[in-house]
């Protein structure tokens, strides 16, 4: 059975660019329920469907399969919901721990989170200095809610937060 452990963070700064490594995301939703989704998911080269377990939490069940390029591609044309997540991930060694930055683009840009997966909830983690808040257990920032509700509709006092930024009154 796969398990994924994750913890989530706003991004505060550029710092994280150094050495990054890019790969181009496009993924959607089959099926996104509060008990699971099923999401398609184009990575580089290669594309994936998964099945994950819904909840609040660092912990969820997620089993991933390979799928031939061709046939996510007409998934994520044809058959997922609208609209489509689109992202940039970069690989960030940090000391170590192996984490990834999303920069989003499309109905999400301007969002840009780090995640660390860990091999338990236990697990301590050093967090870099371009970690900012965490948002582990804020189901705004899962992609497929960002898929129903993408970051450009949120209002603008909750854009400036996950910005870091404030709004002039």
């Amino acid at each position: 059975m796969g398990t994924e452990i994750e913890r989530k963070f706003l991004v505060t700064s550029d710092a994280w660019r150094a050495g990054a490594r890019p790969t181009a995301i496009r993924q959607g939703y089959l099926c996104a329920g509060p008990t699971h989704v099923v999401r398609v998911r184009t990575y580089g080269e290669k594309a994936f469907l998964t099945i994950k377990s819904g909840g609040v939490g660092m912990t969820r069940l997620e089993f991933e399969y390979e799928v031939p390029v061709a046939d996510a591609t007409v998934l994520l044309d044809v058959l997922c919901h609208r609209p489509l997540i689109e992202k940039t991930r970069f690989a960030v060694d940090v000391d170590g721990v192996a984490w990834v930055v999303d920069v989003f683009f499309g109905d999400n840009d301007g969002l840009v989170l780090a995640e660390v997966e860990l091999e338990s909830e236990e697990q301590a983690v050093a967090l870099p200095p371009w970690a900012g808040a965490e948002v582990t257990g804020d189901p705004r920032y899962f992609n497929a809610a960002l898929s129903e509700r993408p970051y450009s509709t949120w209002p603008p006092e909750d854009r400036a937060a996950a910005e870091g930024r404030r709004l002039s009154r």
